[in-house]
Order: C-alpha cells, then sequence, then structure tokens
C-alpha cells in the first residue's frame, strides 16, 4: 500500500477520535465524519484498563486520564444479600498490570481525545458511506467516501461506525452482523451525597449490578439482566431497576433513590458472535465496535478499540500486517467476554451456589488469583516505544 497521507475516518466514537489523533500525530491529514449533530457519546461512563492507558499514551493523553482514577483500596464482586464472593486490591491489580483501572465519563475521554485534533478536523451532521475500498496496490485508485456535500478521496479510511457499521455491511456483505447476546443494560452516572461504599460488581441469579465512585463525586452504575430482546418496561426504567434490584444491599437502594427515571439509559447488548475474516479490504479498515463488538462484561470494548486504533496509526501503510495484529487478539478477547457472561449472569440456582461457593474459597486462598483472568489482556503493550516490550518486534500488535 502506498504512503498513507490522507485518512478519512468515519465515526467520532472514542475508536475514531484515538485512530484519527494516532494518525494526525504521524503527519497524516485527517478528516472525521461524525453522523450525529454533536460528539457527545451514547452512554454513561468507561472503564480504561492498563493496556488501554497505554495505547492512549501513544498520543499524549494517557496520563491526563489516569489523574482521574478514582479506585482505591478493595474491592470485589459481591452477592445480592452483600457477601463479598472476590475481593481485590486495585494496588495489586496495578502492581501486576502496570497500571491503575480508570473509571471516567465517556464525555470527559472524548473530550480529552477531541483536544488532540486540529479545529477543522472534525465534521458533525455528516451521513458517510464507502463508495470504493480503493485498491492498495494502485495508487489511482484511492477510496472514494460519499457524504451529502460530495465525494472524499483518501489514502485511508477508518471505520469507526459501531455495532451497526454500515461500512461493514459493505465491506463484507455476506457477514451475518450482530446478533443478540440474551441480555440488557442499564446504565446511569448521577450524584449520591453521602453514598461511602468500596467498588464493587454484584452478582445475582441472571443479573449483575455494578456501582463505582468517580473522582468528580458522582457514581457510576449499571445493571444487566438476561431477558428477551426489544424489551421495555411497562412505566419506566427506574421502575424496572427497582423491581429487580431494589431489595439488594447497600449502596444499590441510596443509588437508585438519587436516579430520576430519564437519568436511565437501556440498552439491549449485541456483538458480533461470527469473526470477520479481516478488519480490513482495499484502504478500508475496521476498528472498535466495527470489527469486533463483544459483551461489555469484561470491560474491554472502548480498550479493544483504543488498541485498534494505535496499532492502525502504525501499520497505516500495510493493512494486511493491521489485520494481522488485531484479528487473533480481538476475537479471543471476545470468546473470553462472552464465557465471562456466562459465569456471572448463570440462572441456574444450584451452579449459581457452586460458583459462589468456589469463588470464595478461591479468593481467600489466593487472593491474587483471579487477577490471571487479565493475563493477556492488560498488560498488553503497543508496537512502538516508549511501551514496546522486550519481546514485541516492529509489525507486532
Amino acid at each position: 500500500m502506498a504512503r498513507v497521507e490522507r485518512a478519512v475516518v468515519i465515526g467520532g466514537g472514542i475508536g475514531g477520535l484515538t485512530a484519527a489523533s494516532a494518525l494526525h500525530r504521524r503527519g497524516i491529514r485527517v478528516t472525521v465524519l461524525e453522523r450525529a449533530a454533536s460528539l457527545a457519546p451514547v452512554g454513561a461512563a468507561i472503564s480504561l484498563a492498563p493496556n488501554g492507558l497505554r495505547a492512549l499514551d501513544l498520543i499524549g493523553v494517557g496520563d491526563a486520564v489516569r489523574a482521574l482514577a478514582a479506585f482505591q483500596g478493595d474491592g470485589g464482586v459481591r452477592a445480592p444479600d452483600g457477601r463479598w464472593l472476590v475481593r481485590s486490591s486495585a494496588a495489586a491489580a496495578s502492581e501486576r498490570f502496570g497500571g491503575p483501572l480508570v473509571l471516567l465519563a465517556r464525555t470527559t475521554l472524548v473530550d480529552h481525545l477531541a483536544a488532540t485534533l486540529p479545529p477543522d478536523a472534525v465534521r458533525t451532521a455528516v451521513d458517510a458511506r464507502v463508495l470504493d475500498p480503493g485498491d492498495p496496490a494502485d495508487p489511482g485508485r484511492p477510496a472514494r467516501v460519499g457524504t451529502p456535500d460530495g465525494e472524499l478521496t483518501a489514502d485511508l479510511v477508518v471505520a469507526a461506525d459501531g455495532i451497526r457499521s454500515a461500512v461493514r455491511s459493505t465491506l463484507f456483505p455476506s457477514h451475518p452482523g450482530p446478533a443478540y447476546a440474551g441480555f440488557t443494560t442499564w446504565r446511569v452516572l448521577v450524584p449520591v451525597p453521602g453514598a461511602v461504599f468500596a467498588s464493587h460488581e454484584t452478582w445475582g441469579p441472571g443479573r449483575i449490578w455494578g456501582t463505582h465512585p468517580l473522582q468528580d463525586g458522582r457514581v457510576y452504575a449499571y445493571a444487566a439482566a438476561r431477558t428477551p430482546a426489544g424489551g421495555r418496561a411497562p412505566d419506566d426504567e427506574k421502575a424496572e431497576l427497582l423491581r429487580l434490584y431494589g431489595d439488594w444491599h447497600h449502596p444499590v437502594p441510596a443509588v437508585l433513590a438519587a436516579v430520576r427515571p430519564e437519568d436511565v439509559l437501556r440498552h439491549d447488548v449485541h456483538h458480533l458472535a461470527r469473526p470477520l475474516t479481516a478488519l480490513h479490504r482495499g484502504r478500508v479498515a475496521l476498528v472498535g465496535d466495527a470489527a469486533h463488538a463483544m459483551p461489555p462484561n469484561l470491560g474491554q470494548g472502548g480498550n479493544q478499540a483504543i488498541e485498534d486504533a494505535v496499532v492502525l496509526a502504525h501499520h497505516r501503510d500495510d493493512l494486511t500486517a493491521y489485520t494481522a495484529a488485531r484479528l487473533p487478539r480481538t476475537t479471543a478477547i471476545a470468546r473470553q467476554a462472552v464465557r465471562a457472561a456466562r459465569l456471572d449472569m448463570m440462572t441456574n440456582r444450584a451452579g449459581i451456589a457452586l460458583r459462589d461457593h468456589a469463588l470464595a474459597a478461591v479468593s481467600r486462598a489466593a487472593p491474587g488469583l483471579l487477577l490471571r483472568t487479565f493475563d493477556g489482556i492488560a498488560d498488553w503493550r503497543p508496537p512502538r516505544p516508549p511501551y514496546a516490550s522486550p519481546q514485541t518486534t516492529p509489525g507486532d500488535g
């Protein structure tokens, strides 16, 4: 593929903005096309693990995001009655994986990413589509992107247009697209005055609840429950949360008391159950949910999008190398996320009792053992200095 000098990014979410920033830092002229009227993201908060933070270091915002870390001391997994099944230490996780876990509002991260780009790089309210993916072997055939204002040509197109990616459908028309993962989620981000608690996730029968403090004083809470696709509460989603979680341990009732019905976001969870055969075609590369949408149970969706972005910038002149670097890793993590969803959202009561007993026993006997779940994920390092590991060779991702 010829040297990339001009890139068009379709989608102004976290993956698209990170890719745009990483390409811009390499002297490439970048245009971001976002269909929405603004860059305001969908969703409440995002969890960034050390792997994602190391990737953000390459665009100069890693330390600013680390400064927002709110997790201190212990946290873990609880039962609905409040019993601790697993205790975890933020310090132990940071020591094992070389950095903290940071939870922050998505709007905050988007603002940091957008600030790394020239003011005229982002165009909102633009519905873009790929007209021709181009031919990397033919300098006279760039990729062509259609917009209501006319066509754009580019040496590289980054498709970061989400789980319902129109670009993915254009490039891989035989792929079945996203499948329902079997559960829906609710998310809220609200101030909860006086609530003091350790960060935790609680596992019930076919349901989970997570409550986490943010540095700005707000609380991020999420819930998930197995339910048929397309469901909605008969009254409002706060009332639904009260029905499902209102009698769970502190601070769940306090958080729900602080929530207004309009604060609650509800979305069914979909994922790409069948991996793509490649993450590129022609001069077009897919990143984030467009490439490998996964259940949120490992908290890696956003982190993998950020990884994609910096690895793509590294392999910008060779998209075959980008696919080789990213497809095996993201496929494995997506499958692990599916397995995690099966474990933490079990419905069989005998199985739940066995699971909870095993988790508690392992947590007591070897407190750090469960951190190994994230070995090979959170300890990932980008393929370029300053964070390339001794085992990483040029071209690896």
